[in-house]
């Protein structure tokens, strides 16, 4: 993105707020982010099914933190031939692994539904998708 090759960027979704903050793998945060920073338009492309509608504000989105000793270790075959995990930081050390985080609205161009392209936020959510109402 910073080289000016990226035109555009697309993610997926694996829930959505009503208000259009989404929740993906880790990393999508950090993707829009620097969308935002280099110009660079964000979409997000998602099933209308990830759309949770009793949801306004991803911050309440529970994230799945998988075993801290997915990032604490590592695997690799030692000199004598043998697969053998390493420790990678000192025995004390704890570590986070979040297995999603939350990307909000302010930074996605638009989302991509089955019925269309809209603005990330609640209104245009509710033009898409009627139904949903109040």
């Amino acid at each position: 993105m910073q080289q000016g090759k990226v035109d555009l960027c697309i993610v997926g979704t694996d829930r959505t707020t009503c208000t259009g903050d989404v929740c993906n793998k880790i990393g999508t945060y950090l993707k829009a982010l620097a969308a935002a920073d280099n110009g660079v338009p964000f979409y997000v492309a998602l099933p209308s099914s990830t759309i949770d509608w009793t949801l306004e504000d991803g911050a309440v989105i529970p994230i799945e933190e998988r075993d801290q000793e997915e990032v604490l270790l590592v695997s690799g075959l030692s000199a004598d031939g043998e697969i053998r995990q390493v420790r990678i930081a000192p025995e004390q050390t704890k570590a986070a692994n979040p297995a999603f985080d939350v990307t909000p609205a302010r930074l996605v161009t638009g989302l991509i539904t089955e019925r269309g392209v809209c603005s990330a936020n609640k209104d245009s959510l509710l033009a898409l998708f009627p139904e949903y109402t109040s």
